[in-house]
């Protein structure tokens, strides 16, 4: 059967984006409502585990084709003692056998919105609609009417569901009155962009690489155009905050990384608040969250956008399954709900705060045992194939789906 009126999609971000292509393949009309004028380019996500790679090429080839040959594969991966230079290398060809792509991909999270957009307007039941803002929304048994913000005014917009992937800030999230539970940590995190080529410095250096310091930890890691370096930061008011973008800090923290004798180049800056928050709840009627609407935690260990990515693909298949087979829609949003928040989110929280964790104490014994025990892992085959099917999420997405 067909759905008497569209599924709207509020964010067209990744999780916005690969739901709204999921449906349009399946013939489901979707509305796709983005509240800038055009797609984003900015400094956000920039690493696709094994999960994701595998839905979106199952989704559609031609996206994977275009994001593995413009992203960087990352087969290892490093965790760093500043102060020692010891090394734990984490090879991910061990994951060989357990995934078809056993690497994590280095590409900008709006590499795929573009390429995804451009293939939605293959799709006739598809509508993208920029510079369209949803507000508020109510919804009866017939479904969901959305106030929509757009260059001519309000309008209205009527939909058989609806979907907030609209980011941390959810309008749709607030609408519902649904609480986001968590917190926020004090530092802040500064992300600088350079083109210096930190691995003609260093010896044997990856593309992505946790720095473990007492002084100051960082992460220092490659996409497909540029090297990335995260430090944390304390912010207290403005003067703070305009202090760390200066041209002054911003080179003061990558000349502790390598004085290289002269100024760097630098293409970003971005400041970043922390927090480790989840909503109460990832539904409400015909209203369901996906991504940074209903989770957000420390980008630590890439695992944010793929989490979000996670969601889109597990409720898209229900959202076919209730426009298909007629399914009962609270049936298949009450299991969203129990996969993707009781179990997949739980994962995230918790690797995210303990990546943090190993990576920020001052304690030099802390970090010196810290070490040792990634070093003696990483050489271990069975413990760090085990510790890659964790942190690559290949056991997030096996145990969520196994939850009935």
């Amino acid at each position: 059967m067909k759905l008497q009126h569209p599924v709207i999609i509020a964010g067209a971000g990744p999780s916005g984006s690969v739901l709204a292509l999921y449906l349009a393949k399946q013939d489901i009309p979707v509305i796709l409502l983005e509240k800038h004028a055009q797609l984003p380019i900015d400094l956000r996500a920039s690493t696709f585990h094994p999960p994701s790679l595998e839905m979106i090429a199952d989704l559609e080839p031609k996206v994977i084709e275009k994001m593995l040959a413009k992203g960087l594969k990352a087969d290892r991966y490093q965790y760093r003692d500043r102060r020692t230079n010891e090394t734990a290398t984490f090879d991910m060809a061990l994951l060989e056998g357990e995934t078809r792509y056993p690497f994590r991909l280095q590409l900008e999270q709006y590499e795929l919105t573009h390429f995804i957009v451009e293939e939605l307007k293959q799709y006739p039941c598809a509508q993208i609609k920029f510079e369209h803002e949803l507000l508020s929304f109510s919804q009866d048994e017939d479904g969901i009417n959305a106030r929509v913000a757009t260059p001519d005014g309000e309008t209205e917009l009527h939909g058989s569901f609806l979907v907030g992937a609209d980011g941390a800030r959810s309008n749709v999230r607030k609408s519902s009155a649904i609480g986001f539970l968590g917190f926020t940590y004090d530092e802040k995190f500064l992300v600088v962009s350079t083109s210096f080529a930190f691995e003609e410095v260093f010896d044997d250096f990856s593309y992505v690489n946790y720095v473990s310091d007492p002084d100051e930890w960082c992460v220092i890691l490659r996409t497909d155009k540029i090297w990335r370096v995260l430090v944390p930061v304390t912010i207290n008011n403005d003067d703070d905050e305009r202090h760390v973008l200066s041209d002054d800090f911003v080179q003061e923290r990558l000349k502790r990384i390598y004085d290289q004798g002269s100024d760097y180049h630098i293409g970003h800056r971005t400041l970043y608040a922390v927090n480790q928050r989840v909503a109460e709840t990832y539904h409400q009627g015909r209203m369901a969250l996906v991504g940074d609407a209903c989770h957000i935690n420390n980008p630590l260990g890439g695992m944010g956008m793929n989490g979000g990515l996670h969601d889109a693909f597990n409720l898209a298949e229900r959202l076919v399954r209730i426009a298909r087979q007629g399914t009962d829609y609270q049936q298949e949003f009450t299991q969203y709900d129990r996969q993707r928040k009781d179990l997949a989110v739980r994962f995230v929280q918790e690797h995210t705060i303990q990546n943090k964790q190993l990576m920020e104490s001052t304690d030099p014994y802390v970090q010196a045992k810290r070490q040792q025990w990634l070093m003696e892992m990483s050489v271990d085959p069975v413990k760090a194939k085990e510790f890659l099917l964790e942190r690559a999420m290949i056991n997030c997405v096996r145990d969520s789906l196994a939850v009935e």
